[in-house]
C-alpha cells in the first residue's frame, strides 16, 4: 500500500476516517534514536501505528515496535500529542486518515539494541544519533515528534 501525506496544504484530500494510533522515540543508552525506513513512502520515521481493540496505547506502541523494528521496549515517558486535522495521510485504497496518535518515550528492553529487523512495513532499521536526524528524508509531523523529544519540549495543543 502507498502512503502519502499532506500537512497544511490546500490540496489535500479531505478525510474520511481518524484512527487512534501510537509511535515510539526509542532511545538507547548511548542516546541514539531508533527508525525506520517505510515501505509505503520510502521516509524515515518512528515505529508506530494503529491501536487494535482491547490494548491501550502504550502496548500500541510496544507491539508496532516489535513488528516494525524487531526490538522489545518499554514505555518511560510521552513525547507529545498530535492530532492536526490538518495533517492527512491518504491511502491508495482511498482511505484518508486524520492524524490522531501519542508519541512514547520508550527504551530497549535490556540486551536487545542489536536485535533489529526489517518488516513487511520497513526496508531498513538503524540507530541514528541525534544529529544525524536532520539529513534523513522524513514527513514533516515525524520531524516535529523527533525536533520535541530532541529540545525537551511538549509541543502545543492544537
Amino acid at each position: 500500500m502507498v502512503r502519502r501525506d499532506f500537512e497544511d496544504d490546500p490540496d489535500a484530500p479531505a478525510a474520511n476516517s481518524l484512527v487512534p494510533a501510537a509511535s515510539a522515540v526509542v532511545v538507547d543508552v548511548g542516546g541514539r534514536v531508533l527508525l525506520q525506513r517505510r515501505s509505503d513512502n520510502g521516509m524515515w520515521a518512528l515505529p508506530g501505528g494503529a491501536m487494535r481493540i482491547g490494548e491501550s496505547l502504550p502496548e500500541c506502541a510496544v507491539r508496532e515496535t516489535k513488528e516494525e523494528t524487531g526490538l522489545n521496549v518499554t514505555v518511560t515517558g510521552i513525547v507529545g500529542t498530535y492530532s492536526n486535522p490538518r495533517h492527512v495521510f491518504a491511502y491508495d485504497d482511498g482511505e484518508v486518515r486524520q492524524e490522531f496518535s501519542i508519541c512514547f518515550l520508550a527504551r530497549p528492553v535490556a540486551g536487545e539494541t542489536g536485535n533489529l529487523a526489517v518488516s513487511d512495513e520497513s526496508t531498513d532499521v538503524r540507530w541514528f544519533d541525534p544529529e544525524e536526524v536532520d539529513a534523513l528524508p522524513m514527513v514533516a509531523g515525524v520531524r516535529k515528534r523527533v525536533d520535541d523529544w530532541r529540545h525537551g519540549r511538549m509541543p502545543a495543543i492544537r
